[in-house]
């Protein structure tokens, strides 16, 4: 099949989330499988900058912009990645949605809007590039306008579309006088198209104009049409339940992989987990914490906002410091919760570490050092971090929700019995619900034939991007069926 993928984000060239990770992970693995992928991207400063082998592929004028579409390659993969070229609207330096002072970029609907209308040129072939696809696959909001411009075309000229949903708090909300601009069809602005509360909205494109709607594991699909976690779209949701998918993000298990992975100060497999031991030295040495192998350490490594329910374990903080347990934080995000880290760090010095900021290598020994991994979420769509603990045999410590729960089994009696527990599950959002899930893991540890064996189950599980793009290109082949 031939298949476009539009994203706003792409790993290794541009990265704020997870986002990133698929928009590479599941192309390649498609490519794999001998479909024909192009990924499309906006041209960012920071993308452009590293690249060395670029071509033009197609000049045009469009909005007032002057575009070009340039074409180059992702190693190893060689990948096809088709760049937006339009220095006006994205020829600037820093992050792809916020400027410098943290605040949305004010032409962001002029943006990605562009984007869109570009995805849809492609998707047709009206830019004249003997490449005509079966299929687009758009991903959040950023691409949500791309469904609405192919359906202005005849249903025999266009192709089919899916529109993954990676984070449904991100809507892409905007004025009328924004609408206007955009110079959208005056029809959509209605409540069964792009007006969502008197805003237009680029995640409802997707929503109400794809042929089908995935998210990222099948948890979520079910959250996200309920009140508590639909942010007033689960009544569109339910309407189209029918056309709503869950599929599980997958891991790469070349990059993520303890017995090759060149980031850790050693490495070890399922069958020989001795080596992990020296990763947590190497941990407890350079944060300063104390050298104590019976310690339970715990990892996290996220953005620090109170969705990823930082707060909570904030909170536990004293009470945990009280036992033989220790705690790494690797990230960043809202500055109050940074603060409060920080001087928790400097109150309990030998048994908390705080690093605020992002290092790719640090997060790879985090999660090999650690024994557990906490992610306390509030709603995780997916997760990808307890995918990596659990290939390191680091056992993750989550909440029951999105991706976490679908790949996270407590350990129970009954589960360790039958060999299918994997880590520590809680329910409430709430400090005594993880103090207790961090106890029950804390009694487990100081067994260590369980621990093992709970360790040996983590690592054995198949969680790569094969089996999602076998569920993708299905989904995919069943859209392009006439």
């Amino acid at each position: 099949m031939k298949l476009l993928f539009a994203t706003s984000e792409l790993y290794p060239l541009i990265k704020i989330g997870g986002l990133a990770d698929v928009s590479n992970n599941l192309p390649v693995a498609l490519k794999n499988r001998r479909q024909a992928v192009r990924v499309l991207l906006p041209a960012y400063q920071s993308v452009l900058v590293p690249l060395k082998e670029v071509k033009v592929i197609a000049k045009f004028d469009l909005n007032g912009y002057s575009v070009r579409l340039l074409e180059t390659h992702l190693a190893p993969s060689r990948l096809t990645i088709w760049l937006v070229d339009c220095p006006e609207l994205f020829n600037r330096p820093g992050s792809p949605y916020i400027n410098a002072q943290g605040q949305d970029w004010p032409d962001n609907a002029q943006r990605f809007g562009l984007f869109c209308e570009v995805a849809a040129k492609v998707a047709t072939d009206e830019l004249g590039l003997n490449w005509l696809p079966e299929l687009v696959h758009c991903n959040d909001w950023q691409t949500g306008l791309t469904p609405v411009y192919l359906n202005q075309r005849p249903a025999s000229e266009r192709p089919k579309t899916v529109f993954t949903i990676h984070n449904l708090a991100f809507q892409g909300l905007f004025s009328y006088d924004v609408f206007q601009a955009l110079q959208l069809p005056s029809e959509l602005w209605s409540s069964e198209a792009l007006e969502y509360y008197g805003q237009l909205s680029f995640i409802k494109g997707g929503l109400v104009f794809a042929d089908q709607i995935t998210t990222v594991s099948p948890r979520y699909a079910e959250e996200i049409t309920t009140a508590e976690f639909g942010y007033g779209l689960e009544g569109l949701l339910q309407a189209r339940n029918d056309k709503l998918t869950g599929i599980l993000n997958g891991i790469d298990n070349q990059q993520w992989n303890p017995q090759t992975d060149t980031n850790l100060v050693h490495n070890y497999s399922v069958d020989l987990l001795s080596g992990k031991i020296k990763n947590k030295r190497a941990l407890q040495r350079d944060f300063g914490l104390l050298l104590n192998d019976k310690a339970m350490l715990i990892g996290v490594v996220s953005r620090l906002y109170k969705q990823k329910g930082i707060d909570l374990l904030l909170q536990n903080i004293a009470a945990i410091s009280k036992h033989a347990i220790q705690l790494i934080i690797l990230g960043t995000g809202d500055s109050k919760i940074e603060g409060e880290l920080i001087e928790a760090a400097a109150a309990y010095p030998v048994t908390v570490a705080v690093q605020v900021g992002y290092d790719e290598q640090l997060a790879h020994q985090i999660v090999a050092g650690a024994d557990v991994f906490a992610i306390p979420s509030r709603y995780e769509p997916c997760g990808l971090t307890q995918l990596y603990s659990l290939r390191y045999g680091t056992l993750p410590l989550v909440r029951n929700v999105g991706g976490l729960a679908d790949t996270v089994v407590n350990s129970t009696t009954e589960t360790i019995a039958n060999n299918t527990a994997n880590g520590f599950v809680f329910d409430e959002a709430s400090p005594d619900a993880l103090y207790e899930s961090i106890l029950h893991a804390a009694s487990c540890f100081a067994d260590k034939n369980l621990w093992q064996n709970l360790q040996s189950s983590a690592m054995k599980q198949d969680f790569s991007w094969g089996r999602s793009a076998r569920n993708y290109l299905r989904l995919y082949q069943g859209l392009s069926k006439p």
